[in-house]
């Protein structure tokens, strides 16, 4: 019996998990596994009705459970950041959620973008850094000539203080953002990369960065790479600046099987992944803690214009919750989830709009269900 957060969240979030937790309780039942849910109502409109986003009691909560199962948030009434920072990314940071996973598999029936390729070319991983770079919340504006300002920052494991003291020209208005590589955040998630490749039995890792220009940060991710693929022999290693690695994922995607980057880089090419896949409906992601609680989630976002119509694609919702499945060590339950989806897939009777068909959100989660009972 397995203790698991269900937080559906916004827009078409309720809808997509709703099916995947028909899916994941008929694969569980046979297999007879048991799954005891707990329903959180976080999102934009408990918070636009309580003013609550994400208490700490809610986390301590969270911290106890063996997965959380997260559907999507946002809503144009609620100014863009604050959801996603003080539950989305509060969530990352407090429970250490340092690994974000992404699968970009082409399933076969499924006509991506890239007409030249197909399900055998497009079958690949990518590990991205989760809790470092630019997404650590160092950053602001102003309109002053003469800037001081002393950050004082702590997110998850790091804490440091950063004092900006700098001249400029007058009435020269300005943004910024720092980004921040640890050695100990590039450490963990570059060697859990190479794990995973022994894992799967994959015989390549590629790194994505952009040392020619951004130095200061990448050098030390570049170098942390180097040393870690040296105590992996058997395992072939690439390197890749970013611009030339967007272009391989649209020329030779095949080139790839698990690709490890930093957190801004490795949110830009998991997008482009989703979509050489066949379209953000299709794409699941993980946010992992090895040691803690993990995060299970479809990549796309709330879609509020879709509310109600059930016309979203559920299969990454699905595909997203057979991940938390293996994560959590069943993997048969979350094979024959896999396994149902491709079937379905492939034979294109049940699909959704987005992907060529004119199926509802209900007909391709009950579709999937059939080939697993």
């Amino acid at each position: 019996m397995y203790n698991i957060a269900l937080i559906p969240g916004d827009g078409i979030g309720p809808e997509v998990i709703e099916e995947g937790v028909k899916v994941l309780e008929s694969a569980c039942h046979v297999h007879n596994i048991g799954i005891n849910w707990h329903k959180y109502p976080f999102g934009s409109e408990y918070y636009l009705q309580k003013g609550v986003l994400l208490p700490d009691s809610a986390l301590s909560e969270l911290r106890e459970m063996d997965a959380i199962y997260f559907g999507a948030i946002g809503d144009p009434k609620i100014k863009p950041g604050i959801l996603e920072s003080e539950i989305l990314l509060k969530m990352r940071f407090a429970l250490d959620q340092y690994i974000n996973l992404r699968p970009v598999k082409l399933y076969p029936g499924i006509s991506g973008p890239l007409k030249y390729k197909d399900s055998s070319d497009i079958d690949f991983y990518v590990v991205r850094e989760n809790t470092e770079d630019f997404y650590i919340g160092i950053g602001g504006h102003f309109k002053d000539s003469r800037y001081q300002e002393k950050h004082f920052l702590k997110r998850g494991l790091y804490q440091m203080d950063i004092q900006l003291d700098f001249q400029l020209p007058e009435q020269e208005e300005t943004g910024y953002q720092l980004g921040i590589l640890t050695r100990k955040g590039s450490e963990r998630i570059i060697k859990y990369a190479f794990d995973f490749a022994q894992k799967k039995n994959l015989s390549k890792v590629s790194t994505v960065d952009k040392a020619n220009v951004l130095s200061g940060m990448y050098h030390l991710w570049r170098d942390i790479f180097k040393d870690t693929a040296a105590h992996y022999p058997d395992i072939k290693t690439d390197y890749y600046y970013i611009d030339a690695m967007t272009m391989f994922f649209v020329s030779q995607p095949e080139k790839f099987e698990v690709i490890v980057s930093p957190n801004m880089f490795g949110d830009i090419i998991t997008d482009l992944g989703a979509t050489i896949q066949g379209g953000i409906g299709m794409a699941a992601g993980a946010n992992i803690n090895p040691e803690g609680v993990s995060m299970f989630e479809p990549i796309h976002g709330s879609a509020p214009d879709l509310k109600g119509k059930y016309v979203a694609n559920p299969v990454g919702t699905i595909l997203a919750g057979a991940m938390m499945m293996e994560h959590l060590g069943e993997q048969d339950v979350a094979l024959s989830i896999d396994q149902a989806v491709e079937t379905v897939l492939r034979y294109g009777r049940v699909r959704t709009v987005d992907i060529g068909g004119n199926s509802s959100t209900k007909a391709v989660g009950s579709e999937i269900v059939k080939q697993l009972i």
